[in-house]
């Protein structure tokens, strides 16, 4: 897959979708589907833009939306769908100043060589939010290129959107968001150094690396990691602050894989978050919190039918 980045420059007539795409969910599925379909009725590459960092966290920091996923793991997800290529253009102040009919004129049919491009139904742009699919019409006319809308995408009588996985991520309901992605809910890191109080406490664990703003859920989880030998290993995972050895502490993911004991440092690990057991708490003494470790070790253990 080709990855661009800046202001786009290429000879190949594109098919185009815009959007975040952050988790790549059923409705971002099924816009890749008719984007890849038509793509290949036109000759055109089946391509992506979409932007870095999310307008959100440019202009409303405090109030941006937690990240489902983070820019490498969209790309990966996007390159399984049949992408072939991803244009990410950088937002900041300046680029949102861009007018609608600059934007398509300079990134989609200058830049782009647009044949044909897909919006969500209620997808904006351009500066103030002023273009919509009915300009993308329009202009598309005189530009030489086909714009449509992919209607809502619906999954048992809901709305599909980030939003929605976001909420149901928050509410601990891993096999609901489960089905929003069709796949299990995932967050993918490098191995780190950690402080080994797991090891000192006879759990010891894989310190995950985290490149989300802040993480869409928390708490204590079932799992399944990919990236070892096997295609995958059950483990217990820790996502939060660990309030009992730490006062002020920063979100960490922390992975004790069952009946392993080999050194991982450093190297790219999925996990795939199955079942939430229970919040993060905070425990009186280091015994109170192993005693409770025990007790998700164990349960995580029934539930991915790890003797």
């Amino acid at each position: 897959m080709r990855i661009t980045h800046g202001w786009p420059h290429t000879s190949r007539p594109n098919a185009i979708t815009i959007g975040n795409f952050d988790g790549v969910h059923l409705g971002h599925q099924a816009m890749l589907a008719r984007l890849t379909a038509q793509a290949a009725a036109l000759g055109a590459a089946p391509t992506v833009l979409t932007f870095e960092p999310h307008p959100r966290e440019i202009f409303t920091p405090a109030a941006a939306p937690a990240r489902l996923t983070s820019l490498r793991e969209k790309l990966e997800i996007l390159r399984n769908l049949g992408v072939e290529h991803v244009h990410i253009c950088r937002f900041t102040r300046a680029f949102a100043s861009l007018s609608a009919e600059d934007f398509i004129r300079r990134i989609l049919v200058e830049g782009l060589k647009a044949r044909y491009v897909m919006v969500g139904d209620d997808f904006r742009f351009g500066a103030k939010r002023a273009g919509d699919l009915s300009l993308l019409k329009t202009l598309g006319a005189q530009y030489g290129f086909e714009a449509e809308a992919l209607p809502t995408v619906e999954n048992n009588g809901e709305r599909v959107s980030s939003t929605l996985v976001r909420d149901t991520l928050a509410g601990g309901d891993m096999e609901h968001a489960a089905r929003l992605l069709k796949r299990p809910y995932s967050i993918s890191g490098r191995v780190v150094g950690g402080d080994k109080l797991g090891r000192e406490i006879g759990y010891p664990t894989a310190n995950i690396q985290l490149k989300h703003n802040r993480p869409p859920i928390n708490g204590i989880f079932a799992v399944r990691v990919q990236g070892l030998d096997a295609p995958d290993w059950p483990g217990v995972a820790s996502l939060g602050t660990r309030p009992t050895v730490h006062a002020n502490g920063r979100p960490t993911l922390e992975v004790h894989l069952f009946d392993f004991n080999r050194s991982i440092y450093r190297q790219h690990l999925r996990v795939e978050f199955l079942h939430k057991l229970r919040d993060e708490a905070k425990f009186d003494s280091l015994e109170a919190l192993v005693a409770q470790i025990d007790q998700d070790a164990a349960q995580a253990r029934e539930l991915l039918n790890v003797s």
